[in-house]
């Protein structure tokens, strides 16, 4: 199958995904993005998990993994959004929020492609 449909096909499920994703993690919380947060943390785990198992685990073939990581985890994760709602935070001279959101947007989504690259190492063994 062509790339680009594969792309544009999981792309629609990403950004599916996301929505409810957010939204139900966002919940009744004011103005502090954990919706956001909370999509860029699970989106970088899952792609850690996706590359590592791909590219030591040969678990995914090429249009699976491009499918998963360009079209589902492209569309799923949302830096823009964290990019814009930030600079709202700063507009709105919350402070406090804005360096937590930097900082826990920053440092989590690090430890999540860690950890799916760890779980990746868990899962390839028991394969």
């Amino acid at each position: 199958m062509q790339a680009w449909i594969i792309v544009g096909i999981g792309g629609f499920v990403g950004a599916v995904l996301r929505y409810f994703t957010s939204g139900w993690l966002q919940g009744s919380v004011s103005t502090f993005p954990i919706g956001t947060l909370g999509v860029n943390v699970i989106g970088s785990f899952l792609l850690g998990l996706v590359m590592y198992l791909s590219e030591y685990g040969g678990v995914f073939d090429g249009e699976t993994r491009i499918f998963l990581t360009l079209g589902v985890l492209g569309a799923f994760t949302t830096m823009s959004t964290f990019g814009y709602e930030s600079f709202r935070l700063l507009e709105n001279h919350e402070f406090g929020f804005f360096a937590l959101n930097v900082f826990a947007t920053s440092v989590l989504v690090v430890l999540a492609v860690f950890a799916g690259k760890v779980t990746a190492g868990y899962l390839e063994a028991s394969l």
